[in-house]
């Protein structure tokens, strides 16, 4: 390493020391008058000049403060004889999302330039990798988790039910209790339903209406369910279904689900009888 890069590498550790201190004064020290810097929020033109750069700090001294990580994980440095440039990574976050992503990272890059023999900082470029994953491949990864249950239910496989319902899982469903909180009680519906034919049990949703925004997916559409008894007939049933997903931890998990029969308002029975007009007549 040259005697250029050791200097470089003292004045960014030094400046992250600063940051993190809240101390204005240093995080200043080593940049010039007409710094240009890409940060993660706004503006898309970034911050120009020095006077700007001094405004941006406050707001995240007061985020550091609430116990906020700001930490060199990785460093390089170039230097030539009176240009040289920095990349970093840095450990960035509040305690919640390193917790929930304990890999997130922060990119720094750094032009740094030598005016009368020192180094100052003429650039910098903060950005985060843009994590959000195309919608198609979401919406396919929800459907393909359907899937997997549809075949679940095919198969009599309580655990392969259950291997995408979260632990918090809050659930309405066609019988009473009013409500199901956490995967066990969910478990308990699952397997009476798995039980209740001696044959076959199959359950699709054959127009599934799904939204993806973020980490949050809302899963819509008629169920149809059909159950063999023990003389081989089979006993068709459709009723209206919603599903409401998060993504934790990279994973799909269902949190909340709403399943329900319409009523006779002259009985006030569930109609559990009624099929979407388009519906072709089963065979038994």
């Amino acid at each position: 390493m040259s005697h250029d890069e050791d200097q470089i590498r003292t004045l960014i550790h030094e400046w992250a020391a600063a940051v993190r201190a809240g101390d204005l004064e240093h995080v200043l020290a080593d940049h010039t008058a007409d710094i240009v810097m890409y940060d993660v929020p706004p503006p898309q033109n970034g911050v120009r000049g020095i006077d700007a750069y001094r405004q941006t700090w406050p707001p995240f001294f007061a985020w550091l403060g609430r116990g906020a990580a700001f930490d060199i994980v990785e460093l390089n440095v170039s230097a030539g004889s009176d240009i040289a440039y920095a990349h970093a990574l840095l450990r960035c976050g509040s305690p919640e999302e390193l917790a929930a992503e304990p890999d997130t990272r922060l990119r720094l890059t750094l032009g740094l330039r030598k005016d009368d023999g020192r180094w100052r900082v003429a650039h910098e470029h903060h950005s985060f990798p843009d994590t959000t994953a195309d919608p198609a491949d979401d919406i396919a990864e929800i459907r393909a988790l359907h899937q997997r249950w549809f075949a679940a239910t095919a198969e009599k496989d309580l655990d392969g039910l259950m291997a995408e319902i979260a632990d918090d899982v809050e659930s309405y469903e066609h019988d009473a209790p009013l409500h199901y909180t956490g995967a066990d009680n969910v478990r308990e519906v699952c397997r009476r339903g798995l039980e209740s034919a001696p044959g076959r049990v199959t359950w699709d949703v054959p127009e599934m209406a799904v939204e993806v925004r973020g980490d949050l997916a809302v899963v819509w559409g008629l169920n149809h369910l059909s159950a063999e008894d023990a003389d081989g007939q089979v006993d068709h049933s459709w009723s209206r279904g919603t599903r409401v997903f998060r993504r934790r931890g990279g994973r799909w998990l269902l949190v909340h689900q709403h399943v329900s029969y319409p009523y006779d308002p002259e009985t006030g029975a569930a109609a559990t009888d009624l099929v979407p007009e388009d519906e072709p007549p089963r065979s038994a």
